[in-house]
């Protein structure tokens, strides 16, 4: 609006001068120029972003090489996207075109490398290459690589081998892991918890809960653990844990007695215990939520802290992957269920945390 006012008051000075006879006349490029501004300031109230193609853009920007920069105020864009626009256009002059990509390896070449592959579990990617060779195929080892790799088959000789989610699943059954986790009560008292997980049935062992852990106690905590799995028949053949300093030699003692190889976790890899994980996220979710946090000394009757679970009780709200089956010979076997009242808590939340 204020270009196309001050347009006006130019001509109408000039009209005024010519009616006085004291100025020239105006040209007819003046009146041209008067006229393009006027149609720019129309287009720039109609057309909020105009849309520039390719030959638009290069005699923008090098048009505006030639105005200085207090001028370049006639443009529709700003002086940021011109000195874009010229960038771009450096950028395009210095840019060498791109090689042709090269063609891959034929169908019959991939085919015969995959098939030698899978009828040849023990051969190697040198051995695929100089078999092909031997058929007049040329192929590189790279080559082979890449190929089986783009189709998940490994090197030789666990190519035909199980995975690794099969592998777990043969070795759960005689698989154990243990952990600790901290509960904060309400006095800010720390808590500390030491469980054990069967990766087979998912069922949790509460070993033990106490406000000072040491070596000597997390010992004792095992000990009484393995009596109870000698007690009940339970065999196992490995147990995984982390790199916890409570957890001593003699710690790992008392599971070698049993025939239990003890075997650490990696250095700051949360993931390879990650069954004992798991649990610690289902507790805090799921159990201490709304829990009693008070001290275990100021709560009388069945708000006390269980000391451990013998094998074969879980911890509250945390439930086996499978149920026991029924007894033998009891086909009519079924458990005694009591309706639920409409003012009890959900079971999976209880108001006790780790309570009976």
């Amino acid at each position: 609006m204020a270009g196309m006012w001050s347009t006006l008051r130019l001509l109408v000075f000039r009209r005024v001068l010519r009616v006085l006879g004291l100025g020239p006349k105006p040209g007819d490029k003046d009146v041209e120029i008067a006229v393009l501004r006027h149609q720019l300031a129309i287009l720039r109230r109609q057309v909020s972003r105009p849309r520039y193609n390719n030959s638009d853009r290069l005699v923008l920007s090098t048009l505006a090489g030639l105005l200085s920069r207090d001028r370049w105020g006639v443009f529709l864009v700003t002086p940021a996207t011109l000195l874009r626009w010229h960038r771009k256009l450096v950028r395009r002059h210095w840019t060498y075109p791109h090689r042709a990509l090269r063609r891959g390896l034929p169908d019959e070449t991939v085919e015969l490398v995959l098939r030698l592959a899978r009828e040849n579990p023990r051969w190697g990617y040198v051995r695929i290459a100089g078999e092909c060779a031997k058929l007049g195929v040329g192929v590189s080892v790279t080559s082979v690589r890449n190929i089986l790799r783009r189709h998940r088959l490994g090197p030789a000789p666990r190519r035909n081998g199980p995975t690794w989610v099969e592998f777990l699943r043969s070795q759960a059954t005689g698989v154990l892991a243990c952990d600790f986790f901290s509960v904060d009560t309400v006095s800010l008292q720390r808590l500390y918890v030491l469980f054990f997980i069967e990766l087979e049935r998912r069922q949790v062992f509460l070993a033990g809960v106490t406000a000072h852990p040491d070596s000597r106690w997390t010992t004792q905590q095992a000990r009484n653990l393995a009596m109870s799995f000698a007690d009940s028949g339970r065999r196992f053949s490995f147990l995984v844990r982390d790199r916890d300093a409570k957890f001593v030699d003699a710690f790992d003692a008392v599971f070698a007695a049993e025939s239990i190889r003890v075997i650490k976790t990696p250095v700051r890899a949360p993931k390879a215990n990650a069954y004992a994980e798991r649990f610690v996220g289902t507790v805090r979710r799921e159990c201490l939520l709304g829990a009693d946090l008070r001290p275990a000394s100021s709560r009388t009757g069945p708000g006390r802290v269980r000391g451990s679970l013998l094998p074969g009780q879980t911890a509250p709200g945390h439930q086996p992957r499978r149920p026991d089956p029924p007894p033998a010979g009891d086909r009519h076997h079924k458990t005694n269920r009591t309706p639920q009242s409409p003012g009890r808590p959900h079971p999976r939340l209880p108001t006790g945390g780790l309570t009976e």
